[in-house]
């Protein structure tokens, strides 16, 4: 395949735009132009060096959408399991696909709540406390769930304030905390491979009021099955 053909599929497949690839890859936008464009060549190597940075970084186009149920309840559908672990989880891999949405900025539709995605959140997010003990199906949709940050930010509902109640957090929650329900739907699959139908969670947003005014999500909590209720879509 042609060298500047398979830079562009490459770019294509993360859904990025040249800007965005570039501030990626540190390819210089003005670079990404002319090779798209056949005005340049880029070096025999760059294709599989982007392809081998892409794999590793696993740059995906995220399978996300939201979707009513027929109560009028939004739930965020995630097409694509990426985190597959057998026996468990490599949640060093999950912290590092968190950190394509820091110094992202979300709104809760619900109440127009504007949330900051804050460098905290990979680390917290895979590390935390209530990370480390879930176990089996539970760990696999939070694993999962890091692929529909913005989308569960977006249909959040039911908010709820709790006051700072630990002085570790005497900054970064020095105006309390927020919780809020969101909900999500992941794919189970058949013995030929095919979708057979979407397992429904719940969960709750736990989300920090700092010190600057600045909300920020912190983590996804409380994540559990909704037993007897499936989807198709």
């Amino acid at each position: 395949m042609d060298k500047a053909k398979a830079i562009k599929e490459l770019r294509e497949s993360t859904g990025m735009s040249r800007k965005a690839f570039s501030e990626h890859t540190g390819i210089p936008v003005r670079t990404l132009e002319d090779w798209e464009a056949g005005r340049r060549t880029p070096p025999e190597y760059l294709p599989r060096l982007i392809a081998y940075q892409l794999k590793y970084e696993k740059i995906t186009r995220r399978n996300v959408s939201v979707i009513q149920d027929v109560d009028g309840n939004k739930i965020v559908v995630i097409n694509d399991i990426v985190f597959k672990g057998k026996r468990s989880i490599q949640w060093k891999d999950v912290e590092e696909y968190l950190k394509r949405f820091v110094g992202d900025i979300y709104s809760i539709a619900e109440d127009n709540e504007i949330i900051y995605i804050g460098s905290e959140l990979p680390s917290e997010y895979a590390g935390s406390v209530y990370t480390k003990k879930l176990r089996g199906t539970a760990a696999k949709a939070k694993a999962n769930a890091a692929q529909a940050i913005p989308e569960m930010i977006e249909i959040a509902s039911n908010g709820i304030f709790e006051q700072n109640r630990k002085l570790k957090h005497g900054r970064d929650a020095k105006n309390g905390w927020y919780r809020y329900d969101t909900c999500f739907a992941l794919p189970v699959y058949g013995d030929d491979g095919n979708i057979e139908r979407y397992n429904i969670f719940h969960g709750r947003l736990l989300i920090r009021h700092a010190s600057s005014g600045k909300k920020y999500l912190y983590d996804i909590l409380e994540i559990k099955k909704e037993t007897g209720k499936s989807c198709q879509t």
